[in-house]
């Protein structure tokens, strides 16, 4: 499907999901379950209860899905309730430990080259894990999830000029860590 279709079908499926149908909603599920893991992942950290956590957030998206108004704005919204139910978790687990939230969240970006391999883009994912939580989320929110600025911005709670600033300094900081690696 080209991307306009596929658009128009998921906006679609959101308009059936707010009307009740649980096979659109499955279909949903289907469609952002991996999506969200990895955001969540990059979030929270590899060690944490990852699949409860996702799972609050489908749950989130079941109770509040017929308050979104805007079919089209479901890929920001949903994201914005991962990452406060992320956001949650962390804060919770930082009552039981002391882990900052500088090593617990991160960010992606690379541009793609015709000769990229596997083992390049396991080492960008890799060395993600090496950026500040600011830099990781919008890189992996512009680039993995194609989101504009302004969609980034809602989901992040900020404005335009600062996601476009952590995105730049972001990439810099992938780029060095990339570089750092290669030089071993």
């Amino acid at each position: 499907m080209t991307d306009a279709v596929d658009q128009l079908y998921e906006r679609m499926l959101i308009a059936r999901c707010q009307a009740g149908d649980e096979a659109a909603f499955a279909e949903i599920v289907g469609r952002f379950q991996g999506r969200l893991r990895y955001y969540l992942r990059k979030i929270v950290g590899a060690d944490a209860n990852l699949d409860d956590i996702l799972q609050d957030v489908w749950l989130d998206v079941f109770r509040s899905l017929t308050k979104l108004n805007d079919p089209a704005a479901f890929p920001a919204w949903i994201y914005r309730l991962a990452r406060d139910r992320a956001f949650r978790e962390w804060r919770k687990s930082q009552r039981d430990n002391s882990k900052s939230i500088e090593t617990s969240i991160e960010e992606f970006a690379n541009e793609a080259e015709s000769d990229f391999t596997a083992e390049d883009a396991r080492m960008v994912h890799e060395c993600l894990d090496e950026l500040t939580p600011e830099h990781r989320e919008v890189l992996v929110l512009r680039f993995l999830e194609s989101m504009s600025y302004e969609d980034i911005a809602g989901v992040v709670g900020c404005n335009v000029g600062t996601i476009r600033s952590r995105l730049h300094y972001g990439k810099l900081a992938l780029r060095a860590a990339i570089e750092k690696r290669e030089r071993k």
